[in-house]
């Protein structure tokens, strides 16, 4: 069986892919200036090896890193809501949206929403609501897809019910 190597790759979001790139994630953060990062996951992944291993990675590397596993398959407002107040309580400067679509979205939901001063509603994607976001206010994201397919690691919209 051929192992497929490893690559960089960007466009323009920097994309880094291969068999165990998962133990550079301490240096993705370093390089997203991400100094306090929350994970965010979701509940079925929380417990995991790869999560368990990815977080204690970080935090060997200096990196005091805080998990919250509280989003359902399809996020909702709440879930969102209470990764905001997650990331606020533990002095986080950065996410790492760690999953399937459910985590990733909710990852990019929270660092986005978690600057903004209006509700999340008002960003729906109709006409130019994008407009009324505060870009500086946007936290850094590094995201670890683990399934295949739905490109929400580099995809600028968050799903969210």
């Amino acid at each position: 069986m051929h192992e497929p190597s490893a690559a960089n790759w960007g466009f323009p979001t920097a994309i880094r892919f291969g068999v165990g790139r998962v133990a550079e994630l301490a240096d993705a953060c370093v390089a997203a200036n991400i100094s306090r990062p929350l994970l965010v996951t979701d509940r079925g992944l929380a417990t995991t090896d790869l999560v368990t291993q990815a977080a204690r990675r970080c935090t060997e590397a200096g990196l005091p890193v805080h998990v919250f596993a509280q989003v359902d398959s399809n996020p909702t407002e709440e879930n969102i809501a209470t990764g905001i107040t997650a990331y606020r309580d533990c002095g986080a400067d950065g996410v790492i949206a760690f999953g399937g679509g459910s985590g990733l979205d909710a990852g990019k939901l929270i660092a986005f929403a978690q600057g903004q001063s209006r509700p999340l509603w008002d960003f729906e994607d109709v006409s130019d609501f994008w407009t009324r976001a505060n870009a500086d206010a946007i936290a850094p994201v590094v995201a670890v897809p683990t399934t295949a397919g739905t490109g929400s690691e580099v995809g600028r919209a968050g799903v969210v019910t």
